[in-house]
Protein backbone atom coordinates (compact mmCIF):
# COMPACT_ATOMS: atom_id res chain seq x y z
CA UNK A 1 0.00 0.00 0.00
CA UNK A 2 0.69 3.57 0.18
CA UNK A 3 4.41 4.00 -0.95
CA UNK A 4 5.27 0.37 -1.15
CA UNK A 5 3.50 -0.29 -4.35
CA UNK A 6 6.76 -0.18 -6.78
CA UNK A 7 4.60 -0.24 -10.43
CA UNK A 8 5.39 2.12 -12.33
CA UNK A 9 1.73 2.41 -13.64
CA UNK A 10 -1.06 1.66 -11.66
CA UNK A 11 -4.71 1.05 -12.65
CA UNK A 12 -6.94 3.23 -10.07
CA UNK A 13 -10.30 1.79 -9.00
CA UNK A 14 -11.83 4.88 -6.50
CA UNK A 15 -13.95 4.33 -3.21
CA UNK A 16 -16.95 3.60 -4.68
CA UNK A 17 -15.77 0.96 -7.39
CA UNK A 18 -15.38 3.77 -10.35
CA UNK A 19 -12.11 3.15 -12.37
CA UNK A 20 -10.04 6.36 -12.51
CA UNK A 21 -8.02 5.00 -15.72
CA UNK A 22 -4.01 3.91 -15.94
CA UNK A 23 -1.76 6.47 -14.25
CA UNK A 24 1.88 6.78 -12.73
CA UNK A 25 1.83 5.29 -9.14
CA UNK A 26 3.03 8.25 -7.86
CA UNK A 27 0.07 9.94 -9.61
CA UNK A 28 -2.26 7.82 -8.01
CA UNK A 29 -0.87 8.14 -4.51
CA UNK A 30 -0.68 11.93 -4.43
CA UNK A 31 -4.64 11.67 -5.39
CA UNK A 32 -5.25 8.90 -2.72
CA UNK A 33 -3.47 11.40 0.09
CA UNK A 34 -5.18 14.63 -1.27
CA UNK A 35 -8.64 12.50 -0.76
CA UNK A 36 -7.21 11.76 2.65
CA UNK A 37 -7.39 7.96 2.63
CA UNK A 38 -4.62 5.27 0.99
CA UNK A 39 -3.50 3.50 -2.28
CA UNK A 40 -3.84 0.18 -2.17
CA UNK A 41 -2.67 -2.65 -4.34
CA UNK A 42 -5.93 -5.10 -4.80
CA UNK A 43 -4.34 -7.30 -8.00
CA UNK A 44 -0.82 -7.47 -8.02
CA UNK A 45 -0.88 -9.72 -10.90
CA UNK A 46 -2.38 -8.12 -13.31
CA UNK A 47 -1.51 -6.06 -15.87
CA UNK A 48 -1.23 -2.93 -15.34
CA UNK A 49 -1.55 -4.06 -11.59
CA UNK A 50 -5.13 -2.43 -9.75
CA UNK A 51 -5.58 -0.65 -7.08
CA UNK A 52 -7.93 1.29 -5.21
CA UNK A 53 -8.57 3.97 -3.14
CA UNK A 54 -9.68 3.26 0.18
CA UNK A 55 -9.65 3.77 3.59
CA UNK A 56 -7.04 0.62 4.62
CA UNK A 57 -7.61 0.81 8.39
CA UNK A 58 -11.22 1.07 8.05
CA UNK A 59 -11.03 -2.22 5.26
CA UNK A 60 -9.04 -4.26 7.85
CA UNK A 61 -11.75 -3.66 10.51
CA UNK A 62 -14.66 -4.81 7.98
CA UNK A 63 -12.32 -7.69 7.02
CA UNK A 64 -11.95 -9.01 10.33
CA UNK A 65 -15.46 -8.52 11.59
CA UNK A 66 -16.12 -11.11 8.32
CA UNK A 67 -13.79 -13.36 8.96
CA UNK A 68 -15.05 -13.18 12.60
CA UNK A 69 -18.38 -13.77 11.26
CA UNK A 70 -17.64 -16.78 9.11
CA UNK A 71 -16.16 -18.02 12.24
CA UNK A 72 -19.05 -18.05 14.48
CA UNK A 73 -21.31 -20.24 11.33
CA UNK A 74 -18.54 -23.01 11.13
CA UNK A 75 -19.96 -26.03 13.27
CA UNK A 76 -16.68 -27.96 15.12
CA UNK A 77 -17.42 -31.80 14.85
CA UNK A 78 -15.69 -33.64 17.73
CA UNK A 79 -14.77 -37.15 17.53
CA UNK A 80 -15.98 -38.92 20.72
CA UNK A 81 -14.93 -42.30 21.33
CA UNK A 82 -16.28 -45.39 22.64
CA UNK A 83 -14.36 -48.04 23.67
CA UNK A 84 -15.55 -51.87 24.26
CA UNK A 85 -13.96 -55.51 24.38
CA UNK A 86 -15.27 -58.07 22.12
CA UNK A 87 -16.70 -59.85 24.90
CA UNK A 88 -18.71 -57.37 26.00
CA UNK A 89 -22.66 -58.12 27.29
CA UNK A 90 -25.92 -57.24 25.78
CA UNK A 91 -26.86 -54.80 28.28
CA UNK A 92 -23.42 -53.12 28.38
CA UNK A 93 -23.73 -52.95 24.66
CA UNK A 94 -27.09 -51.32 24.30
CA UNK A 95 -25.60 -48.34 26.93
CA UNK A 96 -22.93 -47.80 24.60
CA UNK A 97 -25.10 -47.34 21.78
CA UNK A 98 -27.36 -45.54 23.26
CA UNK A 99 -23.82 -43.04 24.16
CA UNK A 100 -23.24 -43.61 20.72
CA UNK A 101 -26.58 -42.35 19.55
CA UNK A 102 -26.40 -39.31 21.93
CA UNK A 103 -23.21 -38.21 20.44
CA UNK A 104 -24.46 -38.74 16.79
CA UNK A 105 -27.11 -36.45 17.33
CA UNK A 106 -25.47 -34.17 19.03
CA UNK A 107 -23.55 -33.69 15.24
CA UNK A 108 -20.30 -34.96 16.79
CA UNK A 109 -18.69 -38.04 14.78
CA UNK A 110 -18.38 -41.20 17.07
CA UNK A 111 -15.14 -43.73 17.08
CA UNK A 112 -15.77 -46.85 18.05
CA UNK A 113 -12.61 -49.66 19.65
CA UNK A 114 -12.95 -52.82 20.34
CA UNK A 115 -9.99 -53.51 22.72
CA UNK A 116 -8.13 -57.16 22.52
CA UNK A 117 -6.32 -58.52 25.55
CA UNK A 118 -4.46 -61.33 25.86
CA UNK A 119 -5.24 -64.06 23.19
CA UNK A 120 -8.63 -62.49 22.48
CA UNK A 121 -7.49 -61.20 19.03
CA UNK A 122 -8.02 -64.53 18.14
CA UNK A 123 -11.41 -63.37 17.72
CA UNK A 124 -11.23 -60.52 15.52
CA UNK A 125 -14.23 -61.73 13.79
CA UNK A 126 -16.73 -61.21 17.05
CA UNK A 127 -15.18 -57.79 16.96
CA UNK A 128 -16.03 -57.07 13.50
CA UNK A 129 -19.68 -58.58 14.22
CA UNK A 130 -19.89 -56.32 17.06
CA UNK A 131 -19.28 -53.09 15.42
CA UNK A 132 -21.31 -54.40 12.33
CA UNK A 133 -23.91 -54.67 14.32
CA UNK A 134 -24.20 -51.16 16.07
CA UNK A 135 -23.24 -49.58 12.71
CA UNK A 136 -26.94 -51.09 11.73
CA UNK A 137 -28.56 -50.19 14.87
CA UNK A 138 -27.70 -46.92 14.52
CA UNK A 139 -28.07 -46.58 10.80
CA UNK A 140 -30.82 -43.88 11.11
CA UNK A 141 -28.43 -41.64 12.54
CA UNK A 142 -25.21 -42.57 11.27
CA UNK A 143 -23.50 -43.78 8.22
CA UNK A 144 -19.91 -45.80 8.66
CA UNK A 145 -17.15 -43.36 7.48
CA UNK A 146 -14.68 -45.69 8.14
CA UNK A 147 -15.16 -49.62 8.10
CA UNK A 148 -14.32 -52.26 11.25
CA UNK A 149 -10.30 -52.49 10.76
CA UNK A 150 -7.82 -54.24 13.24
CA UNK A 151 -5.03 -51.39 13.80
CA UNK A 152 -2.73 -53.33 16.04
CA UNK A 153 -4.34 -54.55 19.55
CA UNK A 154 -7.87 -53.01 18.69
CA UNK A 155 -10.56 -52.59 15.99
CA UNK A 156 -11.49 -49.11 14.80
CA UNK A 157 -14.65 -48.17 13.04
CA UNK A 158 -15.99 -44.32 12.64
CA UNK A 159 -19.68 -43.38 12.95
CA UNK A 160 -20.42 -40.48 11.10
CA UNK A 161 -23.55 -38.20 11.75
CA UNK A 162 -26.24 -38.13 8.61
CA UNK A 163 -26.23 -34.55 6.74
CA UNK A 164 -30.29 -35.05 6.59
CA UNK A 165 -30.75 -35.85 9.90
CA UNK A 166 -29.33 -32.13 10.76
CA UNK A 167 -31.93 -30.09 8.32
CA UNK A 168 -34.53 -32.58 10.05
CA UNK A 169 -33.64 -31.39 13.65
CA UNK A 170 -33.43 -27.88 12.55
CA UNK A 171 -37.05 -28.02 10.84
CA UNK A 172 -38.06 -29.79 14.04
CA UNK A 173 -36.67 -26.79 16.15
CA UNK A 174 -38.62 -24.36 13.37
CA UNK A 175 -42.10 -25.74 13.99
CA UNK A 176 -41.64 -25.54 17.67
CA UNK A 177 -40.96 -21.78 17.19
CA UNK A 178 -44.24 -20.89 14.88
CA UNK A 179 -46.29 -22.81 17.71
Amino acid sequence: MNEGIRAREVRVVDTNGTQLGIMSAREALALALERGLDLVEVAPNARPPVCRIMDYGKHRYEQSKRDKAAKKKQKIVNVKEIRMSPKIDEHDFEVKMRAADRFLRAGDKVKVSVRFRGREIVHADLAKTKLDNLAVQLQEVAIVERAPKLEGRQMVAVLAPRTDQKTEKKKAENVDLED
